[in-house]
């Protein structure tokens, strides 16, 4: 059913839960009883006045059409996306400091046991992987209120290591979807939150992986050679820790190896042709002792990532005709073996390639094939947007029936 066409109380009660309000706490924000909120939910009672529509969509902070199940100006499917209210929340909870629980004036925050916060933390990367995010910002405006008061309240040191652990997960994710989102500033900040909670647990690496958010917000920021500087230095450090055993070690391969894709990544937006490919050398040489299908600390490494990192890079570079050769040879079950975001991540590379080549068709096709590995990963990023604009203003007389449909779900016009 399309989302115009469910019931109205079926849209209150999923804007409510996107909201993290219980029934009880909505039906106070509107002056209403929770059976009513209840019934109004379930369908039993019906919403006709439009004044209390109005204070219903102010309670939700969303647009009055859009609870109506009507397209509002900006139509980009906000429905799955994150949008401000929630990136707002995720703001909130990265300047909060409930690790100084105890000398601050605010309401206490339930612990939550490690094993439910670590299967929280799980599923939070499966949203992720999956582009699910609606279901993701619910998990981290919880996760980032829960899983700080975890470490500081275990009892142990052992418990206190896993906790920290978790909790620079969290903050890796809000980083990785912050700067998807375009917000390179709350990106850094989540990511240098991952770095301190990772040198606070007994795993040097994920403070590897941490490294790769703050490199990467530190890109989104126009910092290239800080990024690139950060990245390589963090992998050898890691493989001189490690030293021999590394190659027995797929975990810390897969963890090096994304550490030198993106440093590849870095140098090649700062036009350092040489330098990307001698990373690009080095990671493949790193993927083939992983070997393929494996998702070691969430990066997954493997040569089929190695090779749509090579056609970012050279898209980077403007060397598009080499990023689409590139991008043929990639295996095509491989690629399918990918996350969603992954390979919706990849087509979109590929389209940026087709423009810069003026194959503006075949664009308009690889935006497409986005879409339908990952459509939210589409729909929400101002970087497709733009990219779609192009390619619709470019070629409008000979653009596919199926990318004005993309086109029209996303909110961009000739």
């Amino acid at each position: 059913m399309e989302w115009s066409d469910q019931p109205i109380g079926r849209r209150v009660a999923y804007w409510r839960q996107r909201r993290g309000m219980s029934q009880q706490v909505f039906a106070d924000a509107i002056g209403k009883s929770k059976s009513w909120v209840d019934k109004v939910e379930r369908g039993v009672r019906r919403l006709d006045k439009f004044s209390v529509l109005g204070e219903i969509a102010e309670a939700l902070a969303i647009d009055t059409q859009q609870l109506m199940g009507r397209d509002v100006t900006r139509r980009n499917d906000v429905v799955n996306c994150i949008d401000q209210v929630e990136v707002d929340s995720i703001r909130a909870s990265l300047e909060r400091y409930e690790r100084l629980g105890t000398y601050l004036q605010a309401a206490p925050i339930s612990m939550l046991p490690l094993d439910e916060l670590r299967k929280s933390v799980t599923h939070a990367w499966f949203s992720f992987e999956k582009a699910n995010y609606p279901a993701l910002a619910r998990s981290l405006i919880s996760l980032l209120k829960a899983a700080p008061v975890a470490e500081e309240q275990a009892r142990d040191d052992k418990r206190r290591a896993e906790a920290a652990a978790l909790l620079t997960q969290v903050y890796q994710i809000a980083s990785t979807v912050l700067r998807k989102l375009g917000e390179p500033q709350l990106a850094w900040l989540a990511a240098d939150r991952a770095i301190g909670a990772a040198q606070r647990c007994d795993d040097p690496l994920l403070i590897g992986i941490a490294t790769t958010r703050v490199a990467n917000a530190l890109r989104s920021l126009g910092r290239f050679e800080a990024a690139l500087d950060l990245n390589v230095q963090v992998a050898h450090g890691i493989m001189s820790e490690i030293g021999s055993r590394a190659q027995r070690d797929p975990a810390a391969m897969s963890v090096y190896g994304a550490l030198l894709l993106q440093g590849a990544m870095a140098a090649s937006l700062s036009g350092d042709a040489a330098t990307t490919r001698d990373l690009l050398t080095s990671a493949e040489r790193a993927a083939r002792l992983v070997g393929h299908g494996h998702n070691h600390y969430w990066t997954s490494f493997g040569p089929t990532n190695v090779e749509l990192h090579r056609v970012a890079a050279l898209v980077e570079l403007g060397e598009g005709r080499q990023a689409i050769s590139t991008a043929e040879r990639i295996d095509k079950d491989a690629l399918m073996s990918l996350v969603p975001e992954r390979r919706a991540h990849h087509f979109l590379d590929v389209a940026r390639a087709c423009t810069q080549t003026g194959q503006l068709a075949e664009a308009g096709e690889a935006m497409v094939e986005a879409d339908r590995a990952a459509p939210n990963e589409i729909r929400c990023r101002p970087l497709a947007h733009d990219i779609l604009t192009d390619i619709i203003r470019r070629n409008p007389a000979r653009s596919a029936t199926s990318v004005w449909h993309l086109a029209d779900a996303m909110g961009v016009a000739a």
